[in-house]
């Protein structure tokens, strides 16, 4: 098992402020969130991680899902732009976490990406054209990434927040999707698996090294990616998708 940085962000004291875009808003239990957030962040130390956590102010009721903020390759922490205005302010605190371990690229305006719609498996990378992430984001990506020896692909998303909501990887091969909001042909070089039916928010999946974290809500699809020889970590984020995220979208993984 392989030593990694896992970059996360504490829940917000106003995370019941959060943007929402395809759910109805709920009641966020506070003090339940940020215990599943403190057992989601057990289950990183637990495969590996060195954790660092960074706070997060009342002014950045989305600042949780540290994911959106940036995307971490081998060679570079490339900065987005977040498609949320109200988002923005996350970006400073991140960035100079990133800062210590990669050298940076900045996606500039008028570009809007949100990490969650950017899903790198070996040398491809995927942008979910969605209503966050918008085609001068891709033409920046591949701008930045090409040189790199990245093959950038622009993908369309719908019904869902970002393409990694329908789309993750579960190893360099093989991908978790529901086919129904994402363009399955995309992905035709690729082993997918299907999440069950009834489970259609079930497609967002960590990869770590030795495992997959993935959410309990989904016990069908946990079921069947296990079936695959995938060793799961279930966790808890039900407080969490209340406000439209998942687990990847709680940590950056650097390794």
């Amino acid at each position: 098992m392989r030593v990694f940085t896992a970059i996360i962000r504490d829940v917000s004291p106003a995370i019941a402020a959060c943007e929402l875009t395809h759910i109805a808003r709920e009641p966020i239990d506070l003090a339940r969130a940020r215990a599943q957030h403190r057992a989601y962040e057990e289950a990183l130390a637990d495969a590996g991680a060195i954790v660092e956590r960074l706070d997060a102010s009342a002014e950045m009721p989305d600042a949780v899902f540290v994911e959106d903020i940036a995307v971490v390759f081998d060679e570079v922490a490339l900065i987005t732009r977040p498609g949320a205005a109200s988002r923005r302010a996350e970006t400073p605190a991140v960035a100079a976490a990133l800062a210590a371990h990669r050298p940076l690229a900045t996606i500039e305006a008028p570009a809007t990406v949100d990490g969650g719609d950017v899903l790198v498996v070996g040398r491809d990378v995927f942008v979910g054209l969605s209503t966050r992430t918008n085609d001068e984001a891709f033409v920046q990506m591949q701008r930045i990434l090409g040189p790199l020896g990245y093959q950038v692909h622009a993908t369309a998303v719908r019904g869902c927040l970002h393409l990694k909501s329908a789309a993750t990887a579960l190893d360099s091969s093989t991908l978790l999707v529901n086919r129904e909001w994402i363009d399955p042909c995309a992905f035709a070089r690729f082993a997918l698996v299907d999440v069950d039916a009834r489970e259609p928010d079930a497609a967002n999946a960590l990869r770590l090294d030795d495992r997959v974290v993935f959410p309990s809500a989904f016990p069908r699809t946990a079921d069947r990616v296990a079936a695959c020889g995938y060793r799961l970590a279930i966790v808890d984020a039900s407080e969490l998708a209340k406000a439209e995220g998942a687990v990847t979208c709680c940590s950056l993984i650097v390794r």
